[in-house]
């Protein structure tokens, strides 16, 4: 099989890129990402003397050159290619309908024209918006309340607008809030992580009790085969661990793995249309694909949190790279000194 992964310098697509490449050594994977500010090379190290793996640069919306990929005999696509930051989508909406919206669609029509197997597109939770005690499962109304959630919600409404209209086999996976190595130190966890590791405080949105279901991206991937393999074609997929904390719970559960004083937290302004909850009913994909999360939540943070310890040059250059002027005015309060 050959499979063509778009965002696979990113978090989630590099996590995916390695564990498709352990456990199907003899797939060939393409990957193709633009490399923006959270695509990462870095995140791949050790797939470089791989003789089935290919990085090329490139952009999902580049019509061209995606035809140019796809046409040359690629089986399946997974699409991860996305911007995903919310704060981000607040500040540059624009980026967000170009990327997720058009770039999904120059996929789509590529899938359609070299009639690939199988097309997945990796969605997320915030499409469903907000909830304060239900969950959401694969027939709730989306009801996105961001930009960014609104660009993903219009990126699988086209995935099933492919495969109703023009018969392409396309399967739809949403998942919760995932965390683990590699991932960009503007979310949640490794800002928490890397901040504390500074001796900087905590920026916590609001009254800190905002609601997520955090699920460990290995955990995710190997939904994510499941998906891939025996998935049924046209349907949806949530993919969640079952596993709601508060972000103020998150924040002090990192600072007491890190001896560091709760008194690091620091409550700011709220966000705009800040989601007070998301939590997904995963039953489907359990009950069908014989699929659970195998990583309990303290095991999870312990690996992450030893992860970003272990790897400090690698969220260092980063903060203090071309992101670090976005990351000084967003997300540093003040410095240790």
């Amino acid at each position: 099989m050959k499979i063509l992964v778009t965002g696979g310098a990113g978090f989630i697509g590099s996590n995916f890129i390695k564990y498709i490449s352990s456990e199907y050594p003899h797939y060939k994977i393409v990957n193709l990402d633009k490399l923006t500010y959270a695509g990462n090379l870095n995140n791949l190290s050790g797939t470089e003397g791989n003789p089935n793996y290919q990085f090329v640069k490139g952009d999902i919306c580049d019509r061209r050159m995606v035809q140019e990929i796809v046409g040359d005999k690629i089986d399946v696509m997974v699409n991860f290619a996305a911007e995903t930051h919310v704060d981000r989508s607040i500040y540059d909406p624009n980026i967000f309908v170009k990327t997720n919206v058009l770039g999904t669609q120059v996929l789509l029509e590529s899938a359609l024209k070299f009639r690939i197997e199988r097309f997945v597109q990796i969605s997320t939770d915030e499409v469903y918006g907000s909830s304060p005690e239900l969950l959401f499962t694969e027939s709730s109304p989306l009801l996105p309340n961001s930009p960014y959630a609104a660009s993903k919600a219009s990126a699988d409404l086209l995935t099933r607008s492919y495969h109703k209209t023009f018969g392409v086999d396309t399967v739809i996976a949403r998942s919760t809030n995932n965390y683990g190595p590699c991932q960009f130190p503007e979310k949640l966890i490794p800002l928490f992580i890397t901040n504390a590791l500074s001796g900087q405080e905590l920026p916590l949105y609001g009254d800190g009790l905002y609601v997520r279901d955090w699920l460990y991206v290995e955990d995710h991937c190997k939904a994510l085969d499941s998906v891939l393999h025996k998935g049924k074609v046209g349907e949806i997929y949530n993919i969640g661990a079952n596993c709601e904390k508060t972000n103020l719970e998150i924040g002090e559960l990192i600072l007491e793995r890190l001896n560091k004083p709760k008194s690091l937290i620091k409550h700011v302004k709220d966000r705009p249309a800040h989601d007070r909850r998301y939590a997904l009913d995963s039953a489907k994909i359990r009950d069908e694909l014989s699929w659970k999360p195998d990583t309990p939540f303290e095991k999870g943070l312990a690996q992450t949190v030893d992860w970003y310890i272990a790897n400090q040059k690698w969220w260092e250059d980063i903060k203090t790279g071309e992101y670090s002027e976005y990351y000084r005015k967003h997300y540093v309060l003040r410095d240790s000194s």
